[in-house]
């Protein structure tokens, strides 16, 4: 391959590219079609898929329609056929005047894909109009001197057919004196002389009436007369002369009515009434004289019409200066008509598709229309614009033919409705120029997914509330119109799967609306979350998400609930206080709980009722019972205390808890008995209750010295273990045996030690004892009433 072969190449398919384009898009062949005028409407023209080549079905599909240059509906196209038919009765002198021949272009116009067939119609003329004559009398005067073979001018005939239709022959009646002769102008029309055969003799006879007639050459032809006078009058050699044989002036098209076109002026040499000149129009078009008119004496042509550049650039005038006797002089005035921008241009929509699709493709045809200026030259040159930062785009096609098309995509929700102004402006002086204004508007299509106002959403609902209860609701939006924009709600699978999302919370599918479906616990649920999505009702249908999250708030629906001493319906038990306790002892604390939380969890505690009013108080904090004072022999050894347990909420919730408390020398006296007990051994066989004391003093004398040696031998291994001191029995409790933290709870069980246990053989024993039961008081209790505390998490 040589250099540059595959580059001569490529621009040789590039070549052939516009070449195809080209005439894909316009016709080259312009297909002529005739008519006869005043042809019935309705009548076959032509039939377009032969001329084609395209198929009936096509017309239809691609929108074909047939266009003329002056918009007027001449023809019509039967889609169902393919054949043009007349839609009026035309005339061609309406139409084309004189102009010969008569078309009327037009086009044939296919909007998809966009083709345009250039076509002409030939109006032909039949003979439907009979010659006449502007004056129905001539009047000729011919002086008596004239030699044989003058010739004298008479105005030819008008007939508004043309060719063959047209005046083609003259006659005169039969004379002796005169005969005809046809001249041909320079627009190729015969126009009639009369030419002297013999001399006149004016004593013989002073005047003739002739008859002329004009025939066109129709089938079968038409006729009109007209009578012509000779007047002999006296001799007269001179004829009249003008200053000019062609006047050349210009006129504007806008000159007003009777302006003063050119002044024109001849002379004669000859005296009296020989010398006395008129003037006049000589062999011109019906034009001239609806145009133009000449003052007989002054020679001043004024316009009597309006000029019109855009239907006659110039005009040729034929003058005559006739004398008084008879003779004539010939001029010619041109006439050119100068263009003035007098005609705005013109714009006549052809099609225009509203509404288009959002996501239409670029270059869519949106609109076909055409343009036209009447005027000329720069005058009628154009300049189609529309405003700026649109996206469209003008574009020329064919001849004066425009289409609006995309430039880029567009988006319904930026901008729903264009107001586009298409300006057409000449190039003229001044610039005349014409606006039209159309409306596109963008249908939506589904391209915006739902959006909450939020991307997560936090709701309140307090416990224990009704079902079906409103708890909040979700929102969102969706920029598209129409179902595009129509939203459902629904709720998502939870991410928990043990979440019974079903049976808590429904969801409104058409506002978003979230209700509680039962009764929530905030003490079983305190908070759970869950997705809600927005799908809209497009095609396909978009979605989005949003999180939820629900927390249940607290109500104070849970009373206090007493873990120590517990209140379990068996044989109530008894706080030990030695007698020897100072103000302030600690004589056990009351511990609760409550299932609520927050303020609603907050205790307090307050001594209700007491045997001994002021022996014993209450910490409101921390539900600690001590002795409010020094203890006294006068003092009863059982006491009952009734404690209430009160929480913070609104309403506030309580409960009670009853304490007994029994008042001892030391922890080495024995269970004191009841007083009902005393008093059946106080009604014993006075013998036994002095065996009784005997055995009972002995034994404590024997108890005191192992109490003794066990504690001596206690408080040696506590010292040596670092685990404190221990004291014997009598006298005050130390306070380390008890801690007790001011939140309500216990921080650890209840210890008390002892030395010794009555009835022990052992040296030392070491007993862990919260409760001072009845006599058969078991250590198991204890210890289960230990282990219950130990199971709500105290120790």
């Amino acid at each position: 391959m040589e250099p540059g072969g595959g580059s001569r190449q490529q621009i040789r398919q590039v070549l052939l590219f516009f070449v195809f384009l080209g005439e894909y898009l316009v016709c080259s062949e312009t297909w002529r079609y005739s008519v006869a005028e005043e042809t019935e409407i309705g009548s076959f023209i032509a039939n377009l898929v032969k001329d084609t080549g395209l198929r009936v079905d096509d017309l239809a599909v691609r929108g074909a329609r047939v266009i003329f240059d002056d918009y007027k509906p001449y023809l019509w196209l039967d889609q169902q056929t393919g054949n043009l038919l007349l839609n009026e009765q035309l005339d061609r002198e309406a139409l084309c005047d004189l102009t010969e021949p008569c078309i009327l272009h037009f086009q044939v116009l296919f909007e998809n894909p966009l083709q345009f067939f250039q076509a002409e119609l030939w109006v032909k003329d039949i003979n439907d109009h009979t010659p006449t004559f502007l004056e129905k009398h001539i009047l000729l005067k011919i002086s008596e001197g004239t030699a044989p073979g003058a010739s004298f001018h008479i105005d030819s005939a008008q007939d508004l057919d043309v060719g063959k239709n047209g005046v083609q022959n003259y006659t005169l009646s039969p004379n002796p004196h005169f005969h005809l002769k046809l001249q041909d102008n320079d627009g190729g029309r015969k126009y009639p002389e009369l030419l002297l055969d013999q001399s006149l003799d004016r004593e013989k006879e002073s005047e003739f009436r002739l008859t002329l007639t004009a025939l066109d050459g129709g089938s079968p032809p038409r006729s009109g007369t007209a009578l012509v006078r000779v007047l002999v009058l006296d001799i007269n050699d001179n004829a009249p002369e003008f200053e000019r044989p062609i006047y050349e002036v210009q006129v504007p098209e806008n000159s007003p009515l009777d302006s003063l076109v050119v002044q024109v002026s001849a002379t004669d040499l000859d005296a009296g009434i020989n010398g006395e000149i008129s003037y006049s129009f000589s062999h011109n078009s019906r034009d001239i004289w609806k145009t133009f008119e000449i003052h007989p004496i002054s020679g001043e042509v004024h316009l009597k019409a309006l000029l019109d550049f855009e239907l006659t650039q110039s005009y040729t005038i034929n003058i005559q200066a006739i004398d008084g006797g008879s003779l004539l002089g010939k001029s010619t005035i041109l006439v050119r008509v100068v263009d003035v921008n007098d005609n705005p241009p013109e714009i006549v929509m052809t099609s225009l598709t509203s509404p288009i699709p959002e996501n239409s493709s670029p270059e869519m045809v949106v609109a076909v229309f055409s343009v036209r200026d009447q005027d000329s030259g720069d005058n009628g040159r154009m300049i189609c614009s529309i405003q700026d930062n649109l996206p469209f785009v003008l574009k020329p096609t064919f001849k004066n033919f425009y289409t609006l098309v995309t430039e880029r995509p567009l988006d319904r929700e930026s901008r729903a409705e264009y107001n586009i102004t298409i300006t057409i402006t000449d190039m003229g002086t001044p610039r005349l120029k014409t606006e039209h204004n159309i409306t596109v508007l963008v249908s939506d299509v589904n391209d915006n997914a739902p959006a909450f106002t939020q991307t997560s959403y936090t709701l309140w609902v307090r416990e224990n509330n009704s079902p079906a209860l409103h708890i909040g609701s979700v929102s969102a939006t969706d920029t598209d119109a129409g179902a595009n924009a129509q939203l459902t709600y629904s709720l998502l699978p939870p991410q928990d799967p043990h979440l019974p999302l079903a049976s808590l919370v429904s969801i409104n599918a058409d506002n978003g609306h979230l209700f509680a479906l039962r009764s929530l616990d905030y003490e079983a649920l305190q908070a759970f979350e869950f997705g809600v999505g927005a799908t809209d009702r497009g095609s396909p249908a978009l979605s989005s998400q949003a999180r939820v999250r629900v927390l249940v708030l607290d109500a104070n629906d849970n009373s206090p609930f007493v873990l120590y001493p517990l209140q379990n319906g068996s044989a109530p038990c008894t706080e030990l206080v030695p007698r020897a306790a100072e103000a302030g002892y600690l004589v056990t604390k009351v511990v609760a709980v409550d299932g609520d939380s927050g303020q609603n969890a907050w205790l307090s505690y307050q001594l209700l009722k007491a045997t001994e009013p002021g022996l014993f108080g209450v910490w409101p904090h921390n539900g600690e019972v001590r002795t409010a004072r020094l203890l006294s022999e006068r003092d009863a050894p059982k006491h009952r205390l009734l404690v209430q347990v009160r929480d913070n909420g609104e309403p506030p919730r309580s409960a009670s808890v009853t304490l007994h408390v029994l008042l001892v020398d030391g922890f080495s006296q024995p269970y004191l008995p009841l007083p009902e007990a005393a008093a059946e051994q106080a009604r014993a066989d006075p013998l036994t209750v002095y065996l009784v004391v005997a055995l009972a003093s002995v034994s404590s004398l024997f108890l005191l010295s192992v109490l003794l040696f066990v504690a001596v031998r206690l408080c040696r291994r506590s010292r040596a273990a670092s685990l404190g001191g221990c004291s014997v029995p009598e006298g005050p409790f130390p306070g380390h045996l008890v801690d007790v933290s001011g939140t309500g709870t216990l921080s650890q069980s209840y210890q008390y030690e002892v030395c010794l246990r009555a009835g022990s053989g052992t040296s030392e024993f070491k007993f862990l004892k919260s409760l001072a039961c009845d006599h058969q008081g078991s250590v198991n209790d204890v210890e289960e009433n230990s282990n219950f505390v130990n199971g709500f998490g105290f120790n």
